[in-house]
């Protein structure tokens, strides 16, 4: 009997239920149930079934790994989102709070300056000069240059 069987281990079950069934009713037995303890398949029989079982658990993992691969992307696509929102949450209220810190430096320098005309374009000439000379700069000034102005203006006082 060199074949595998083709009906599974319920039918044959069944099949050995009644057919044993028969046989133990003229003794007065009666066979409710038959179970197989253990199955012994040939050897061509037993690698059709392992072969069997192995791929039928590769692709149960294969199936699980493609789940868990799309859980992954949901997961990291809501928490790139997130993160986008509370990113743009944060530059619009830094962008607000300069705004406002910006409108009230302008205030005050507006009204510092305001105060003491000359002052105003003093502090800009020299943010003028900062910003023109870099480190070991010489500078050549004309008599008549406006920083030499207010250094003589500042002097006589």
């Amino acid at each position: 009997m060199n074949r595998a069987p083709k009906k599974g281990r319920d039918k044959i079950s069944e099949m050995v239920l009644q057919q044993a069934s028969k046989d133990t009713q003229k003794y007065g037995i009666e066979l409710i149930d038959v179970m197989f303890k253990r199955v012994n398949y040939i050897q061509s029989v037993r690698e059709k079934v392992y072969s069997r079982m192995i791929s039928e658990r590769k692709r149960i993992a294969a199936e699980k790994r493609s789940l868990g691969e799309g859980r992954k992307a949901e997961i990291l696509g809501k928490v790139d989102r997130e993160l986008k929102e509370i990113t743009s949450e944060a530059k619009r209220k830094a962008t607000e709070i300069r705004g406002e810190a910006d409108a009230e430096a302008t205030k005050l320098y507006g009204e510092s300056y305001s105060k003491n005309v000359d002052f105003y374009f003093f502090q800009k000439s020299l943010e003028s000069y900062r910003n023109i000379i870099g480190e070991n700069t010489s500078l050549i000034l004309s008599p008549n240059s406006e920083l030499l102005q207010y250094l003589e203006s500042t002097e006589e006082r």
